[in-house]
């Protein structure tokens, strides 16, 4: 860590406790984090709040049975010979599977192995603030205060020398969302990814076919828009708010549709090609077919507007599906499917973009648990990392509501596909999150500036041309020219 690098990260931990004491609002803090280079892409932190359908209910019934077999109980047993009275220290956000998880500590890890575990759930500027005051310490040659974090995507490559390698968890789990440039960061947490969405029962009046392709998909759209429109429903819904991340997330998944992406495979920006402007003239014949309003909406909005009926088809978030089925907020129990996206017009390949860009239709905005390099009690840790994200956990957390599955047997895990029907907390959208993940997998840039440059460049800019004020050539040449000068300072 060289002194600007350490510079930055006090900066930021001092900027994280001036908004935990209500000195500067979230808007500030995000600005000031941006210029040290931490963004965030994290839909429930730049969004405020959960996203719809991301919570559990509390009257539901505790954690599924357990699946635990007898060796990996005797495993804990074993581990907490070595381990018990340890205290363990995660810090993480406030998500569903930790809430899920966090019960499971309490009734079944702390029991067999004797490890307590500390884990607050805090906004995720103190998970940042926490995380970086850690590295600092570590730096000086001492130990931490915590042993494991859970880290946005945006972090990776910052933060890609502060971790304890857990490679031998590869071959089980999802790569992009915790790895940087060859190597596993961390273990994926929660992988929310862009699937396709769509009323079966408008589909079904009208006789229209489930889209295969993107020119398919437009038609779609414009076939409810035109048909339903004067009852209140739109063909589609984005999540198109003026400089928000959200705005980014939808753009990328439709330049990278038509041949599209951000970085050239020398890393250099890339923006003035014919696959993104491609990419974005399709996304504005959509916006054709949308509430004027959307431009107001992040993903919330945008979740909202499908849940409440008030659109007929829409590609986005895999996390919006469950509160679809959820009976207390939605007026479309059961009445929504989920299906592969369509293909894309256009697709590069990895080796033709820079940072580690994948382009695909199916966005994901993951983030994971990491091992701490600083960890003052690492070993400890390990064993409940591999508890936490084992096969028998997982699933029980994924039938419990968390809509996160992270590992292959997730998907198949019988207490998973008991939920597969319209009920609260429905997993009948996992076979096609699946797919999304192992086919159509699209992931943004990993380089540390990255969600900056989305939210103050590319989200600003796509606002202009989402609101009118300039053209989708213009926008381009914008975002090249921005992001060019941008790099050339850090």
């Amino acid at each position: 860590m060289n002194d600007l690098d350490r510079q930055q990260r006090l900066f930021v931990a001092a900027m994280a406790e001036k908004l935990r004491l209500g000195g500067i609002g979230r808007r500030g803090f995000l600005r000031a984090a941006a210029s040290a280079g931490f963004g965030f892409a994290s839909a429930r932190y730049l969004a405020g709040h959960s996203p719809a359908g991301a919570r559990l209910h509390a009257a539901e019934p505790s954690i599924t049975e357990s699946g635990v077999t007898k060796e990996q109980r005797q495993f804990l047993v074993d581990a907490g010979k070595r381990f018990k009275g340890t205290r363990i220290k995660v810090v993480s956000e406030n998500t569903p599977p930790g809430l899920s998880i966090g019960r499971m500590i309490r009734e079944e890890f702390t029991p067999l192995t004797g490890i307590e575990v500390d884990w607050p759930m805090v906004p995720l500027d103190q998970v940042l603030a926490k995380t970086v005051q850690d590295t600092i310490t570590g730096a000086d040659g001492t130990k931490g205060h915590h042993d494991i974090f859970y880290w946005d995507q945006a972090w990776l490559a910052r933060f890609a020398n502060e971790s304890i390698g857990v490679e031998e968890l590869l071959a089980q789990l999802v790569e992009a969302t915790a790895s940087h440039d060859g190597r596993i960061i961390g273990v994926p947490f929660d992988i929310p990814i862009f699937i396709m969405m769509y009323r079966k029962d408008i589909l079904d009046e009208l006789r229209l076919a489930v889209p295969k392709t993107m020119g398919e998909y437009l038609d779609t759209v414009r076939a409810i828009d035109e048909a339903k429109r004067g009852q209140g429903i739109h063909g589609t819904v984005g999540q198109w708010k003026t400089g928000h991340f959200s705005l980014q997330c939808d753009a990328s998944a439709w330049t990278w549709a038509h041949g599209g992406h951000h970085f050239s495979a020398e890393n250099r920006p890339d923006y003035v090609t014919e696959g993104n402007a491609k990419g974005l003239r399709y996304m504005l014949q959509l916006g054709k077919h949308m509430s004027p309003d959307v431009r107001e909406w992040d993903w919330n909005g945008q979740a909202a507007a499908l849940t409440q009926g008030r659109a007929g088809i829409v590609i986005s978030w895999s996390e919006f599906f469950p509160a679809c089925d959820d009976p207390d907020s939605s007026r479309v129990v059961g009445l929504v499917e989920a299906a592969d996206c369509p293909l894309e017009d256009a697709r590069l390949t990895p080796d033709q973009c820079g940072f580690h860009e994948t382009p695909g239709i199916s966005r994901q905005g993951g983030s994971c648990l990491a091992l701490s390099k600083h960890a003052p009690n690492a070993d400890a840790a390990w064993v409940f990392m591999q508890w936490a994200t084992s096969a028998d956990v997982t699933a029980r957390a994924n039938a419990d509501g968390a809509d996160t599955p992270i590992r292959r047997s997730n998907y198949t895990d019988p207490r998973v596909l008991a939920k597969k029907r319209p009920v609260r907390g429905t997993t009948r959208h996992f076979d096609v999150t699946r797919r999304a993940i192992e086919n159509r997998m699209g992931t943004s840039p990993h380089l540390p500036a990255w969600v900056t440059l989305a939210s103050e460049v590319n989200a600003a800019e796509l606002g202009r041309m989402t609101t009118g004020k300039q053209g989708v050539d213009e926008t381009l040449e914008a975002i090249q020219k921005k992001t060019v000068a941008f790099l050339a300072k850090q």
